[in-house]
């Protein structure tokens, strides 16, 4: 299956929630980093790390697709 069909299928319930977590996860430790005070050092590259996994996260739960309903499509 090629990255463009996978990313436009329909993304199963459990990942988008997955994906919906991964993004406010993500988007909370961008608002640390960019936070207008002095944080230590330790708390911005924990941050940096979240902000990463985050976006890592939200992007494969939107290439999952759900394998019985392809099937179905493809082996009617």
């Amino acid at each position: 299956m090629s990255l463009k069909k996978r990313w436009n299928s329909k993304t199963p319930k459990f990942w988008k929630r997955v994906q919906q977590i991964a993004i406010v996860v993500g988007t909370v430790a961008g608002v640390i980093i960019a936070a207008p005070v002095a944080l230590p050092a330790a708390v911005v590259t924990v941050a940096t790390y979240v902000v990463t996994a985050g976006t890592v996260a939200a992007t494969l739960s939107q290439l999952t697709v759900d394998d019985k309903k392809e099937e179905e499509i493809v082996n009617p």
